[in-house]
């Protein structure tokens, strides 16, 4: 009896391991990168209802797919060691977290595993066809390419594009994370992404200066830290495999914060980065009614905006912190100084609380220009939002090393929030700034007028 007992578990075991009960992202080696791999697209689908234990779908099977509700493909780029994507599990918790949906995982890992780039990019078109005749069976079914929505990682991105040209552009929206650059840059629409492959495109670029894509490829088109170096990621190849990867899979990593109800990230349209940074844009070029656009799942909340726009098209630019989960928090600061001779330099402000966080905001991409009577608005970044400020303080450089050490006359500083601009602003008069040394104080409320 215990034999009986031992070839039947056995027997489960066997066949549980060969038709997966729940099929899992196909996990290869890198002596397959190296090898290579032929083409197969395993498709794996994911509701409320089952959530951890994905179903195996196809275009002559689509098993519990509910074609009256929202079907957001994932489709992940190249795998140069054969490993499933980090990300995943996040990434399709976050959307069945946020929305009733149907989420359809496209594990093309057998394809994209190979240690030559070319060769994977050479199959995207590939998994594109393969994508068509499944939702051509949904299409069949009842479902509406309204709701159709596609998730592409980088060579992902493209791959969605690819499939949104197949429908003439009517897929209800494509998001591009970082899609790649590298044999994809300088081509024609019709061979990447583009703003016309779905009813509404948006795109974040974090590695514009390597394995991302430089220029606008949607309707919207984000660039975190103006697109290049991201915060918290290695500056040199002394960060080994991370200084290759981490700033091309930020993409991924701020879009997940946008599922998570703790961060809403606050994207700036602007021509430049830099017009950003100098606080040229912070008002989203349209009236105050009207919100600014949010990075990541509620990008499409700018979709009817933008459609009025000719072309229908804005870059929109922000900053973000080191770590999850990537918010700041934009204030302005208004100096109006009375120096008799111009200033140039950078400010840092720290806030602090009555519960004694602080927080601190370098102004320094470029020196500030300080004349005589002159009011300068400086846009801070901070980490933490502060609610009720306690005290505040400034630190002035010119920096310079050498040299005599100046003095900034302050004649008034105020402070704004530019996320709460119901709450109270907060001033202070007749500072004056000893050069590199921190000024410490209590801030009043401004008066009414000044508001």
């Amino acid at each position: 009896m215990l034999r009986l007992y031992f070839f039947i578990s056995v027997m489960c075991l066997v066949k549980s391991d060969t038709d997966e009960t729940c099929p899992s992202f196909t996990r290869l080696s890198f002596h397959s990168a190296v090898v290579g791999t032929g083409l197969n697209v395993k498709l794996m689908l994911y509701t409320r209802r089952n959530r951890t234990c994905a179903q195996a779908v196809n275009s002559t099977f689509l098993g519990n797919l509910n074609v009256t509700k929202k079907t957001t493909f994932v489709v992940h780029g190249f795998r140069p060691t054969g490993s499933p994507p980090v990300w995943m599990e996040d990434l399709v918790q976050g959307l069945l977290d946020v929305e009733d949906m149907n989420v359809i995982v496209v594990d093309w890992n057998r394809g994209a595993t190979t240690v030559i780039y070319n060769h994977a990019s050479s199959k995207t078109r590939k998994v594109a066809v393969v994508l068509k005749e499944f939702i051509d069976q949904m299409l069949v079914q009842g479902a509406s390419l309204d709701d159709i929505y596609m998730i592409g990682v980088s060579l992902g991105a493209h791959i969605a594009g690819f499939v949104g040209k197949m429908y003439n552009g009517q897929l209800g929206r494509i998001t591009g994370l970082d899609p790649a650059g590298p044999l994809f840059n300088g081509r024609p629409p019709e061979d990447r992404l583009d703003p016309g492959d779905a009813q509404f495109v948006d795109v974040i670029h974090s590695d514009i200066d390597a394995l991302g894509y430089k220029e606008p490829l949607g309707n919207i088109d984000f660039y975190p830290n103006g697109g290049l170096d991201q915060p918290g990621c290695p500056k040199t190849i002394l960060g080994g495999l991370r200084y290759f990867k981490c700033d091309h899979q930020r993409s991924v990593y701020l879009y997940l914060s946008s599922l998570r109800e703790n961060c809403s990230i606050t994207a700036y349209p602007c021509d430049s980065y830099r017009d950003y940074r100098n606080g040229k844009c912070v008002n989203c070029g349209i009236p105050q009614k009207e919100s600014c656009p949010l990075l990541g799942y509620y990008a499409d909340n700018w979709k009817e905006y933008l459609k009025q726009k000719d072309p229908p098209m804005t870059k929109a630019f922000f900053d973000t912190a080191e770590k999850e989960p990537f918010c700041m928090y934009h204030y302005f600061v208004d100096i109006i100084t009375w120096n008799k001779n111009i200033r140039r330099g950078s400010i840092t402000i720290k806030l602090r609380d009555k519960a004694g966080n602080i927080t601190e905001s370098k102004i320094n991409h470029e020196p500030a220009v300080f004349q005589k009577y002159h009011q300068v608005s400086l846009l801070a970044r901070f980490n933490q939002d502060l609610d009720k400020v306690a005290t505040i303080s400034l630190v002035f450089s010119t920096g310079s090393v050498i040299g005599p050490r100046y003095k900034l006359r302050v004649l008034r500083m105020k402070l704004r929030s530019l996320a709460h601009p119901e709450r109270p602003q907060l001033c202070r008069y007749d500072l004056v700034l000893m050069e590199n040394i921190e000024t410490v104080f209590q801030p009043i409320l401004c008066p009414k007028l000044l508001m």
